[in-house]
């Protein structure tokens, strides 16, 4: 069981609570007189300002007022605003019209989109030609509209529904595409704005259940337990968690989700600062299939759909094992009510293998360590498709970042005798799924021992035959100072063994060079759209997987602050045109991670995990291993079985609770 204590008072950083988000939107009706014409989007912590160099405690930001930070749409003329919030003065601070954007849809949208379309005389008409009947039968997916040059749409919220019969309402719909129809749903005046009907094909008709009918069930697996006799290793006071030599708190908005605060590393008498804010930044999924009903697919899912907001609450479906503590979510709904996502947040340790290990032949003396990680996690689902976001820390002072992609594939319909070389036939009536990508963007503000850090890439080069090579075996890395955001603009070269190197240049370690972590990537892929397409244009970020910046506070996201049906341009390439010097500064590096998905069968009907990530790791950080102090491990006989400890609410505000899975 986890140590838990609950402070006196909240941290600067910690999410707002139930309470502090109703007395936002409540101070804001009455200032503004609201009335009932308002969606709140979203409502988050206005963070405070970073502490600056010479702070008596670089990862602690100064104790100051709690605000927060909203953003509104005014559904009466479609007109966005910010306002930010003072909750220890009770004031609204300030008031700020946001003119010619879209905010994030809400969850509310997605309900009022499926009801409009139900009941619209010309989509009834269109589904009849398909030969369905029954409007309660279909399953509407809001696709964001996104921007592909009709100046008519300015102005308006669009979302571009398509369609899928279900005819058995618990059963998969997604096995019954209705393809070459997009419905355009106008938000605002909740009607349909157009019916695009590109011909009918017909709807495949094989179903595709995965929670039942499959078959007899595998009756050969034995159960694993994962027990912590003794409770876990790490403890939680409020939202800051303590486990090995790590610190850190966890945080969580309705756009990022997860995040994570004042990363640091216990060494000696002092916590050593790495990663002072780490976060989902911006994700899209674009679709390379040119067909009616598939090409204008490219969903920001946190910009757009603010997936924060769609986290799973794990209390009703645990996706992690062992000894697990919980940290509930509260976000606010469209009318500004504040929604708890309980057990949004998993936290548990895992073991992770071998952490180092030799044997010397000589005297036969074996020394080995097992690597044990601490894992911080949350699991949204978007649609059709469900994105786990893993942070794990190890005890050697690395750092990893992992997704994992699962759900079901978006699929549509190909005409009998019909092929297609963009995507992959599922069942024999026509049933297939495009190929599609995913990126993600992270936004890391690493302050490795400090905040003022330069970056160098590093890569391996053969040496040239010659006198500095005379056998033809040499080869070194080569090191390259980037010190304008231009230079900085990087692809992934795994061939030579690319990484980027984070250092303080003020701080030396035991062999007098600058101490640093180094951002390793794992697999990777750029983008197949044209430099022309849409996708490419608002999703500026997708064309280089590294960008580094100089910190500023509202800088937060890849694709800027509103990619809803934005034409383009905004965030990191508009940033980073300024060329502005990032050397010995306080960087933020951006890692644009991609995942590329040409569908297999094996794919449906329901995706078995794929994986995604990149490490940071220490590099000259340390002078020695650090993880020598790890005690050997010693071999138990097997346990019994062991019941679940009961959950343990940890304190008035909801926001954590732990138990055994």
């Amino acid at each position: 069981m986890a140590t838990q204590t609950q402070p006196t008072t909240r941290h600067p950083l910690d999410p707002l609570s139930a309470e502090e988000i109703a007395q936002a939107t409540r101070l804001l009706r009455t200032a503004r007189r609201l009335g009932d014409r308002v969606r709140f989007i979203t409502v988050d912590l206005l963070e405070p300002p970073k502490a600056g160099p010479g702070s008596p405690d670089p990862v602690e930001p100064a104790v100051g007022e709690r605000a927060a930070f909203v953003v509104l749409l005014d559904v009466a003329d479609g007109q966005t605003y910010e306002a930010v919030v003072s909750l220890s003065a009770g004031t609204v601070r300030s008031w700020r019209h946001v003119p010619g954007v879209q905010p994030a849809i809400t969850f509310d949208e997605f309900f009022t989109c499926e009801r409009v379309v139900k009941a619209d005389p010309a989509v009834r008409e269109a589904l009849r030609k398909r030969g369905v009947t029954d409007p309660d039968r279909v399953m509407v997916d809001p696709w964001s509209a996104g921007y592909y040059g009709d100046e008519s749409e300015r102005g308006q919220r669009l979302l571009r529904a398509l369609a899928w019969a279900r005819p058995d309402p618990d059963g998969n719909g997604y096995a019954y595409p209705i393809d070459n129809l997009v419905i355009v749903v106008d938000l605002l005046a909740e009607q349909v704005a157009r019916v695009e009907d590109y011909g009918v094909v017909p709807v495949p008709r094989t179903p595709g259940e995965y929670a039942a009918a499959v078959g007899p069930l595998r009756d050969d697996l034995r159960p694993i337990e994962i027990h912590q006799p003794e409770g876990t290793s790490f403890t939680v006071r409020g939202r800051e968690v303590r486990w090995q030599k790590w610190r850190f708190r966890v945080g969580f908005t309705a756009r990022e989700g997860l995040v994570l605060h004042g990363v640091g590393y216990e060494d000696g008498d002092r916590v050593r600062p790495i990663l002072q804010r780490a976060s989902l930044s911006e994700m899209v999924v674009p679709y390379g299939d040119p067909a009616p009903g598939h090409w204008r697919k490219n969903a920001f899912d946190a910009g757009e759909y603010s997936i924060g907001t769609l986290a799973n609450a794990l209390e009703l479906g645990c996706d992690c094992l062992g000894s697990i503590f919980y940290f509930d979510a509260v976000v606010a709904d469209a009318r500004g009510e504040p929604v708890t996502i309980p057990n949004a947040v998993c936290l548990h340790e895992e073991d992770h293998g071998i952490l180092w290990k030799h044997t010397d032949f000589r005297t036969g003396q074996v020394e080995v360590r097992r690597s044990r990680r601490l894992v911080v996690s949350f699991i949204a689902t978007v649609g059709n498709y469900e994105y786990g976001f893993f942070w794990y820390l190890y005890q050697d002072g690395t750092i990893e970042f992992e997704v994992k992609l699962t759900g079901i594939v978006s699929t549509g319909a190909l005409a009998p005798g019909e092929t297609t070389p963009y995507g992959q036939r599922l069942t024999a009536d026509g049933l297939y799924a495009p190929i599609h990508q995913h990126f993600f963007n992270l936004r890391l503000d690493l302050d490795v021992d400090g905040p003022l850090n330069s970056v160098y890439e590093v890569h391996t080069e053969a040496v040239p035959p010659g006198r500095d090579n005379p056998h033809g075996n040499a080869f070194a890395t080569r090191r390259t100072l980037l010190r304008r955001e231009v230079e900085a603009r990087q692809l992934v070269d795994p061939l030579a063994g690319r990484y980027w190197l984070v250092v303080n240049p003020d701080v030396l370690n035991a062999v007098g060079e600058p101490v640093g972590y180094k951002l390793v990537p794992r697999g990777n892929v750029l983008s197949f759209a044209q430099p022309d397409a849409s996708v490419t244009a608002r999703a500026g970020f997708i064309t280089r997987h590294l960008w580094v910046t100089p910190f500023r506070p509202d800088e937060r996201h890849a694709a800027g602050e509103y990619p809803n049906q934005h034409p383009g341009g905004a965030g990191l390439p508009e940033w980073t045109r300024a060329d502005r010097s990032i050397e010995r500064t306080d960087v933020v590096l951006w890692y644009t991670l991609g995942t590329h998905h040409p569908v297999r069968l094996e794919d449906w009907p329901v995706m078995p995990v794929q994986y995604a990530g990149f490490t940071l790791q220490p590099n000259g950080f340390f002078d020695r291993n650090p993880a020598l102090d790890v005690p050997p491990s010693h071999h138990h006989a097997p346990h019994g079985s062991h019941a679940a400890h009961g959950a343990e609410h940890d304190g008035p505000d909801g926001q954590g609770a732990r138990g055994d899975t």
